[in-house]
């Protein structure tokens, strides 16, 4: 079964068609095997990322951390997720429970 194709598959693909390379001549270029590419193009979820920029760095780019929108929450949504009482300490910004343990175990 074929795995979905991912943006970086498609942008591999489509790069390497706009310069009118086939697959070998794309693989020689960048120094990889002709698989690595077959595989890059088909969306393969592992693959070595020094490669992946050694045939990216052929269309002046490269793959890199990039940082992931975060959700915004408001007060009010995040004491709904934490419900602060009144017997259990809370930190002071999200109102997450403090566990304490209590390693004496002297009971009077």
């Amino acid at each position: 079964m074929r795995e979905p194709k991912t943006v970086l598959a498609k942008y591999v693909k489509e790069m390497r068609k706009q310069f009118k390379l086939t697959q070998v001549q794309l693989s020689d270029y960048a120094g990889v095997g002709l698989r690595f590419v077959r595989d890059l193009e088909q969306g393969k979820p592992t693959l070595r990322l020094d490669k992946v920029n050694q045939v990216l760095r052929l269309f002046n780019s490269q793959c890199g951390p990039v940082p992931l929108p975060r959700p915004k929450h408001t007060k009010e949504e995040l004491e709904d997720d934490y419900p602060s009482t009144e017997d259990v300490r809370t930190t002071d910004k999200i109102r997450r429970p403090i566990l304490y343990v209590d390693f004496d175990n002297n009971k009077d």
